[in-house]
């Protein structure tokens, strides 16, 4: 019996390990990828918004030799830091269900491996569930809603669909690597959350007519060869080797129902406490983004990796309780 169960080796689920190791509560994180899974299927060339201290967990110094750290820089971090504190962390095995069972919560994962612990935190973000455009063709193998790396589409006329950094960054790397690129979004302007040392940079690219944008444009179907993109002008059938689908992500409701916590059907945020971060099922937290539901853009690691004390603090103060009244 584990005092506490992460589901997720994110930073805010590493974060919430060191925080329980400190504080003597025996800790297991179970995680379906590899550590900071998501961060490793950043686009390869993704520099971070922050500075290094922002994105510290355990007080253990973010050293780089410049000023924002790039994807790999974050890996490494992440990695160096899980090693160092020796979690548990076991890896590639993913949750499949979480149930009450007498004074905890029994855990069962993809592997056929359970789990038993008196107190579960998911931790689990959202990045596993891209938002789509429903529409006609979107499942079609010239069709992503994740982006890498360039290097394929020389020569190749690409469509990004999106407005906000990833859509605006990957239009960039394409261009700069010999990509024909269509910039496609629904608003009538670039969000006003682009980086802002970015901004200028896509504004000229489009001002010289190098990466075409439409604006106030929806996709109406892909094609293999076209795609096609309603404009108020009308309907505009572009030559198109291949789309991104860069409009963000949503957080997996599914799981979270099935441990029966409760959902906000407006935010798709799960029911919390805000002052300790547990759910309506007691016993049962969350963590880092996940905590935000659909708004996404109010939790990152800059403040997720803060919930971890939080959560140990509950834990702890319920824990003393208990052994007041024994």
């Amino acid at each position: 019996m584990f005092d506490l169960l992460i589901i997720g080796a994110g930073p805010s689920g590493l974060s919430c390990a060191i925080e329980a190791q400190r504080a003597g509560l025996s800790t297991v994180v179970l995680e379906k990828g590899s550590v900071v899974d998501a961060i490793r299927r950043f686009p390869t060339g993704l520099i971070w918004f922050s500075t290094p201290e922002l994105l510290e967990i355990g007080n253990i110094p973010f050293v780089i030799p410049t000023t924002r750290p790039t994807r790999v820089d974050a890996i490494n971090y992440y990695q160096r830091v899980a090693a160092y504190f020796k979690l548990d962390v076991r890896t590639f095995d993913g949750v499949e269900s979480v149930r009450r069972d007498g004074d905890g919560f029994l855990v069962r994962t993809e592997r056929g491996k359970e789990y038993r612990s008196r107190n579960v935190v998911v931790a689990t973000g959202y990045y596993d569930h891209p938002n789509t455009l429903g529409v006609p063709g979107e499942d079609l193998p010239n069709v992503a809603h994740y982006y890498r790396e360039p290097f394929e589409f020389f020569g190749r006329a690409v469509a990004v669909v999106g407005g906000r950094n990833s859509a605006v960054e990957a239009a960039l790397d394409l261009f700069r690597h010999g990509a024909r690129v269509t910039l496609i979004h629904r608003g009538p302007e670039l969000s006003k959350g682009v980086k802002y040392w970015i901004l200028p940079d896509i504004e000229n690219r489009i001002k010289n007519g190098e990466i075409r944008a439409l604006f106030n444009s929806v996709v109406s179907e892909i094609r293999s060869e076209s795609i096609l993109v309603t404009t108020q002008q009308g309907m505009l059938e572009l030559e198109n080797d291949f789309t991104f689908v860069l409009i963000g992500f949503h957080p997996d409701t599914t799981h979270l129902r099935s441990y029966g916590v409760a959902i906000d059907p407006e935010t798709l945020a799960p029911v919390h406490d805000p002052e300790t971060l547990e759910t309506n099922v007691p016993g049962l937290y969350v963590c880092g983004s996940i905590v935000a539901g659909k708004n996404n853009n109010k939790i990152f690691v800059e403040n997720g990796r803060l919930h971890g004390a939080t959560i140990v603090s509950a834990i702890m103060k319920r824990n003393a309780r208990q052994s007041l009244t024994q």
